[in-house]
């Protein structure tokens, strides 16, 4: 890993998201890329030129200013830290940010509270999760040693999320992290039986593989009344540093799961979670 995003607005979420950041940067010698985004409107920069020119310088300054406290922690020492100042509503912005500064990881903090069996994305962080290329860990809460060793993915095991799938595969390569794979079989019409998920699972590892030198991860198949319930179950079982998943850059949160469970925003966890839009 080589460069880790981190947008800012200088609050208690942001300063959560910098020290995750800045445990993973120490771990992986990257560098931190640290964004604040302003958001002058364009009448703010073009009513009056000169006047606003010079609003917009002072804003500019501001923001900058700010910088120098937000950033005067401990645990940001050594490690090297590249801060921008930019004008930007829109929050696919970042995801061009992103992209110039050639950035693997955003880390973002979400104002989600809530249940353990499923996931909350605050409306901002929600945006950035549907327009990003590039991978995003999302945070709730504090956390001062950050591991990213153990990671869950609630799968279907269908030949079109091949390229999901080799996308998380890639990402846990680079930050060196277990994928724990698991299939949660449901009550009712869609209820498989082991050996039908057995068949299901072999048939997407011989396509997934093929022409590979590495071996897929033996699968969980587990037994629950919701998908999300059983990842979670399985996740908090296995002492999972975070839960993957998939979205379809669309409408927002969508895991690629049997019986897909998408919505705009798949409510609420306090375990990290890191998504892949596809």
């Amino acid at each position: 890993m080589n460069k880790i995003l981190v947008p800012v607005d200088f609050s208690e979420l942001s300063e959560y998201a910098l020290q995750v950041a800045a445990t993973l940067a120490k771990r992986h010698n990257a560098e931190i890329v640290v964004l604040h985004m302003i958001g002058l409107s364009e009448a703010e920069f073009f009513k009056d030129e000169l006047q606003e020119y010079a609003e917009a310088s002072y804003y500019m300054g501001l923001a900058k200013k700010r910088f120098d406290i937000f950033l005067n922690r401990p645990w940001l020492k050594d490690i090297k830290i590249s801060k921008t100042v930019q004008n930007y509503k829109i929050f696919s912005e970042i995801d061009k940010v992103a992209k110039e500064n050639g950035v693997n990881l955003i880390v973002m903090g979400s104002q989600g509270t809530g249940r353990r069996d499923t996931i909350f994305l605050g409306s901002n962080t929600e945006k950035v999760v549907r327009t990003s290329d590039i991978p995003v860990l999302v945070l709730k809460k504090r956390i001062k040693d950050f591991r990213l060793q153990k990671m869950v993915l609630g799968f279907d095991f269908e030949t079109k999320s091949l390229q999901a799938y080799h996308k998380v595969l890639s990402f846990c390569a680079l930050v060196q992290a277990n994928l724990h794979l698991v299939y949660v079989n449901l009550p009712g019409m869609k209820y498989m039986s082991s050996h039908q998920m057995k068949s299901k699972v072999d048939t997407f590892f011989g396509l997934a593989y093929l022409g590979r030198n590495d071996s897929p991860p033996k699968p969980t198949y587990t037994c629950d009344y919701s998908v999300e319930k059983g990842i979670y179950n399985h996740a908090y079982e296995i002492g999972a540093d975070a839960i993957t998943v998939i979205t379809n850059g669309r409408s927002g949160l969508a895991h690629i799961l049997k019986g897909c469970i998408g919505q705009d925003i798949a409510n609420r966890a306090d375990l990290p979670v890191v998504t892949f839009k596809v």
